[in-house]
């Protein structure tokens, strides 16, 4: 008994104090581009859950325009984790605020964290509970500013690597926020749509109007992960085994990659066997 508790000392221990620090940056080639075109680097970072205190997450994300040389970058959501956190996420975004960029939000760039369950992750018909509101408008304002596409429940074409980009992006499934219009894909060189949490049916209907990659956050990659069997759960309506990295969307042409995300719930910080990452898309042709 004593060796299985001093085990799990240890596991809790490098989970809360080592792992979630260990940011990474993961990779990955996707064939959406059409036959011949030059490939575009895409960057992709999702949930910050910032604190205002968190300078060495700050700085790691700064340091990824000069490491990754970004055409284009998309953030999907849950920046904030404090009311005084917009001046940090905006310096960690600093030196890509240069590059075109768009964004979506998640539920917790609305409201603040509140103390959780952990298990209750595990029950799908809990009640979402929220904290107190956060500084929404503020964050918005500053990402708009800098010339980022807003895609909460919108569309655009923008242009990017040199090349027309379509994009289309819902506020947060999640809570309800979101309200995508089908429409047929406008006519761009490549179309992205953006969520903050996968759900299935958002999803479908993007795949169903021609966007080829989905981009999305919200599950942490599960956040705890079993060596040998993936995520235990995705919080939302994506099948677990789809919680992180790049996937086919079943019965379509798209790809979905889905970030685990750079931070943790303030309330929960941990991770284990699922380290705390951005994403460099390289889009390549079909």
């Amino acid at each position: 008994m004593t060796a299985t508790a001093a085990l799990g000392a240890g596991t809790l221990a490098y989970a809360s104090l080592v792992e979630r620090n260990m940011f990474t940056l993961r990779r990955f080639d996707v064939p959406v581009l059409a036959p011949d075109s030059e490939p575009l680097r895409l960057l992709h970072i999702s949930d910050l859950h910032m604190m205002p205190g968190q300078r060495r997450k700050q700085d790691w994300v700064a340091a990824l325009a000069a490491a990754t040389d970004p055409d284009l970058v998309i953030t999907t959501g849950d920046n904030l984790a404090h009311p005084a956190a917009v001046p940090a996420v905006t310096r960690a975004l600093a030196p890509l605020l240069n590059r075109p960029g768009a964004f979506v939000f998640g539920s917790n760039d609305y409201r603040g964290p509140v103390l959780k369950n952990p298990f209750g992750y595990f029950n799908k018909n809990r009640r979402y509970v929220q904290g107190a509101e956060l500084p929404t408008e503020d964050l918005r304002d500053a990402l708009v500013r800098a010339g980022w596409a807003d895609l909460n429940n919108a569309r655009t074409v923008l242009k990017a690597g040199g090349r027309s980009i379509e994009l289309a992006g819902v506020d947060d499934p999640h809570v309800g926020r979101d309200d995508y219009l089908p429409a047929p894909a406008a006519e761009a060189d490549l179309h992205l749509g953006l969520t903050h949490s996968p759900e299935p049916r958002v999803l479908a209907e993007m795949a169903a109007d021609g966007f080829t990659l989905l981009l999305a956050g919200h599950t942490h990659g599960g956040q705890v992960r079993v060596p040998g069997v993936g995520a235990l759960v995705s919080n939302c309506g994506l099948d677990r085994r789809m919680a992180r990295g790049l996937h086919r969307w079943p019965g379509s042409d798209a790809w979905l990659h889905v970030s685990a995300g750079l931070g943790t719930h303030p309330t929960a910080p941990i991770r284990f066997a699922c380290r705390p990452e951005a994403s460099l898309l390289t889009l390549i042709p079909r």
